[in-house]
């Protein structure tokens, strides 16, 4: 059974990774945040989540919740005012998207996630430009992994379809080996069928040992494919547990997926 929030610890909820943990700290953690982006004005209010090694979680709710916020005040790009962020034992608050990189944070931001005048083998050069030396055995993976890049390697981005330019979004952010990737909704804008494709590329990623923090507005296909959910609404967690329980509880269907679902067509 989903479980409201109620300050508890938010990695309890029972989940493929955590449940045979053995008391090590999560790969991601945020810790009552409270941020962000006008002087006066949260939009996060104490908001807590964890993201263990191999786990894939979801965050949904309604707009204006502060689902994409809390992932930029992950990546330092709005003011954290109180709490903590931290990549395993290390307080990573305030820390700028190009350290969290070299730290082991991907990230695929929602819109303008490619260079559409560069082609697809330079966007993904351009996704190990800290270390270059990194190409070769990368490009290898990422293309194994979205064999389509490999045949679209001299293409340009721009002229890729939407699908297409989420596998290079998606294939540029995991060329620096990270141990977590962010995702800032990555079915926005893409055909059922296109939204089908991402979805099980994503669990291909998670299989292969990346954890993955998503935000995302189809609701229902989200808890059907992570391990744990979030559920934010006004900048704080509603509810929180495993995908399928929150994708059952009765409070969760009558307060956000519905709601969800009309407002996405999802």
């Amino acid at each position: 059974m989903a479980s409201k929030w109620a300050k508890s610890d938010p990695s309890t909820a029972e989940s493929p990774a955590s449940s045979g943990d053995s008391g090590s700290a999560p790969v991601l953690e945020a810790t009552e945040l409270v941020a962000g982006y006008i002087p006066g004005v949260n939009i996060l209010n104490g908001c807590n989540l964890a993201v263990h090694a191999g786990e894939f979680v979801g965050i949904i709710g309604p707009n204006g919740a502060g689902k994409s916020t809390l992932l930029k005040a992950i990546l330092g790009q709005c003011s954290v005012r109180s709490g903590q962020i931290r990549l395993g034992e290390l307080d990573i608050t305030g820390h700028l998207a190009h350290q969290l990189v070299k730290l082991g944070v991907g990230y695929v931001p929602q819109v303008n996630n490619v260079f559409p005048s560069l082609t697809v083998r330079e966007n993904l050069e351009m996704g190990c430009y800290l270390v270059p030396s990194l190409f070769r055995e990368r490009f290898e993976y990422v293309t194994t992994l979205f064999p389509r890049l490999g045949d679209r390697a001299a293409q340009r981005a721009g002229a890729l379809s939407g699908g297409e330019r989420q596998m290079v979004a998606m294939g540029r952010a995991l060329m620096m080996h990270p141990q977590v990737l962010l995702l800032d909704e990555p079915s926005a804008g893409l055909s059922p069928a296109l939204q089908d494709e991402v979805f099980v590329r994503c669990r291909r990623i998670n299989e292969e040992g990346v954890a993955i923090l998503m935000v995302e507005q189809n609701a229902r296909r989200c808890l059907q494919v992570v391990h744990r959910g979030y559920v934010l609404d006004q900048g704080q967690n509603a509810y929180t547990g495993r995908g399928r329980d929150l994708l059952a509880d009765p409070a969760v269907i009558e307060l956000y997926l519905g709601t969800l679902a009309k407002s996405t067509g999802g």
